[in-house]
């Protein structure tokens, strides 16, 4: 089996045991750099502010595929091992059954902090069970995209390199993605970066979904994936909602699959399940020969 391959089936294992010490974790180090960067900025117009994140966020995905380009002649357990930290399965599944059993006791504010704490960046404070369970079920679908399937098919097509840029753009959009005067026009660079990085993974995600639920989750999928301002968070997500039957709703942003069941606690476990499912054949797709120059590659 090629390396890149063995590779991507030694982190997925690994991720199994969790996260690494701080002091080894690229994302803390990408996000202490990050910091840093925004500390630096001192731009009074949009235009000077753009170029700033713009730069800020270049400069850091540069460094971050050189790092992973030193790296990439190295054997591929050590590649696994590398690769490992630039996803998040476990702690994802993890964060979404902590919420799920907050609900299951009926302590909906500590299922709102975990919510908070974990998984969304909203003010949870005034979320109802069901607008828990239903964010809980969003960043489920979101996050196996960006956090999963996304740094994996990066490393499949382009290696360590491609896999380190993609996380570093991913924290920069999760640090300055933000419509605050400070980060609205700093942060658009890294957020339109993040939203190319993830036109494929999203879309991959969505279809393995689709694949391994009932009709419905298409026709969902076809009517709803457009309604998020997101140009790729709504795939994944409303094809959860289809396979789900659960209605999706940000309060005054947007509804996805409208007549669903109001989603609570006991369908939490069906949705880690369905991410599971939908992992499992993603994997098997990037496990396939990729078409063209990369497939001829040794190390591909």
């Amino acid at each position: 089996m090629p390396v890149r391959r063995r590779a991507l089936l030694l982190a997925l294992a690994l991720d199994t045991l969790g996260e690494p010490p701080a002091y080894f974790h690229p994302v803390i180090y990408m996000g202490n750099y990050l910091r840093w960067a925004q500390t630096h900025w001192c731009g009074k117009t949009a235009k000077q502010q753009f170029t700033q994140g713009a730069a800020g966020w270049a400069l850091g995905a540069g460094l971050a595929a050189g790092a992973g380009w030193t790296a990439s002649g190295l054997p591929w357990w050590v590649q696994g091992a590398l690769l490992k930290p630039l996803l998040a399965r476990k702690a994802l599944f993890d964060a979404v059954a902590e919420v799920a059993g907050a609900l299951e006791q009926g302590d909906v504010p500590e299922a709102r902090r975990l919510l908070a704490w974990h998984l969304v960046s909203r003010d949870t404070s005034q979320l109802t069970a069901a607008e828990v369970a239903g964010a809980a079920i969003e960043s489920l679908a979101e996050n196996l995209s960006d956090s999963v399937v996304a740094p994996l098919l990066a490393y499949r097509a382009g290696g360590l390199p491609l896999a380190a840029a993609y996380r570093l753009t991913n924290t920069a959009d999760a640090m300055w993605g933000y419509r605050t005067p400070e980060l609205e026009d700093a942060g658009k660079a890294a957020a339109k970066a993040d939203d190319l990085f993830n036109l494929a993974p999203a879309r991959l995600t969505a279809l393995c979904t689709l694949m391994v639920s009932g009709s419905q989750s298409w026709r969902v999928w076809v009517r709803d994936r457009r309604n998020p301002a997101s140009p790729n968070a709504g795939h994944p997500m409303s094809a959860f909602a289809g396979a789900l039957g659960v209605r999706l709703d940000k309060r005054g942003v947007y509804v996805l699959n409208a007549a669903g069941a109001a989603p609570g606690p006991e369908h939490l476990a069906p949705a880690l399940a369905l991410a599971r499912r939908t992992l499992v054949l993603a994997v098997l797709v990037l496990l396939l020969p990729f078409p063209g120059r990369l497939s001829r590659r040794p190390h591909a």
